[in-house]
């Protein structure tokens, strides 16, 4: 496995933010997709690191679509010896019956959903963490959705405790970019489910992402300086109001 500067990422977080501690166990929020599919296997390999003490869970949501290929996330449990759990439930049912004005599923709702049921699994086994695979692009993209349609300058954490859920999520990627994922996948044969949500594609998010692509082409620099800009807490500068009496 070639997975050294996925791990060097995992590591660089662990260390800034405290990420996994001893004696932690830790769900993956395992979606199929590239980023989780990779998170969980370097996950596995993090923990053989000197002093990573931790135990390991990947979980999957199963929505209910019905074409979604579940025997590849349980192959590639299979194949590198990794604890996976399946949780069906009827979400989709539900998400046809409260779609939005436009007649589209809700993607807000669908995310609760889900985590939700995560959230439940992972307390029932006894675990403290939740990993979410998220990684820089991903922090970015939510730095632009959240000025453009939130009028604050905000992104995801690191590590970030819910204090109703008792439970701790920590996103292991955030030093990556997309590229590396990718790269990471095709240099080890990682795969990844086909997607089948019927918003794939077609959501705000992708939206942003193309629009940084196109930026990224004009201002290369710019791709790493976002990034940058994230953890530089001693260059924001941001206005203040003087206190009035």
């Amino acid at each position: 496995m070639k997975l050294q500067p996925i791990l060097r990422g995992i590591r660089n977080a662990d260390r800034d933010y405290k990420l996994i501690e001893p004696g932690d166990s830790i769900a993956v929020a395992l979606s199929g997709g590239k980023d989780s599919m990779v998170l969980f296997l370097a996950l596995s390999m993090y923990q053989k690191f000197q002093g990573q003490d931790f135990k390991l869970y990947g979980i999957h949501v199963d929505v209910g679509f019905e074409e979604f290929e579940h025997e590849t996330m349980k192959n590639f449990a299979k194949e590198h010896n990794l604890e996976l759990y399946i949780q069906k439930t009827q979400i989709y049912d539900i998400l046809k019956k409260k779609t939005n004005n436009s007649g589209k599923i809700q993607c807000s709702l669908c995310s609760q959903f889900k985590k939700g049921v995560i959230f439940d699994k992972a307390r029932e086994l006894d675990c403290n963490k939740i990993a979410l695979g998220h990684h820089g692009d991903d922090a970015i993209e939510t730095l632009f959705l959240n000025m453009i349609h939130g009028s604050k300058i905000a992104t995801f954490l690191p590590k970030q405790y819910m204090s109703r859920m008792d439970m701790t999520m920590i996103r292991p990627l955030v030093y990556l970019r997309e590229k590396d994922i990718i790269r990471a996948c095709e240099r080890n044969n990682i795969p990844a489910v086909k997607r089948v949500c019927p918003n794939d594609g077609f959501t705000q998010r992708e939206d942003i992402k193309q629009k940084l692509y196109k930026f990224y082409e004009e201002y290369p620099e710019a791709e790493d300086n976002f990034l940058r800009a994230l953890y530089n807490e001693k260059q924001v500068s941001l206005w203040q109001k003087e206190d009035t009496i």
